[in-house]
């Protein structure tokens, strides 16, 4: 499965670095693949960070990890209030 989170950020330095930190956090829980940090080619404030995982079950117990939270909040904070979690077709 994977997960798309969509940023709204006007300062790219700090949220990439927030990203860079988030990522770490995600690398060494069981069940992440791997993960990509993106900008929107036509909103220079629109970003997307894209993980991948080995189900759901993985994805949900890592968001439950408190480093992964607390590496998560300065980057959650920028994130659009959609469904972001997708099961391969």
């Amino acid at each position: 499965m994977f997960a798309v989170t969509r940023l709204r950020a006007d300062d790219a330095a700090a949220l990439a670095a927030g990203v860079e930190a988030l990522l770490a956090a995600l690398a060494v829980r069981p069940g992440f693949r791997d993960g990509e940090f993106g900008r929107s080619a036509d909103d220079p404030t629109l970003w997307a960070l894209v993980t991948r995982w080995e189900g759901v079950g993985a994805y949900r117990r890592a968001l439950s990890a408190a480093e992964v939270k607390i590496a998560g909040a300065p980057v959650w904070v920028h994130a659009l209030d959609e469904p972001g979690v997708y099961l391969p077709g």
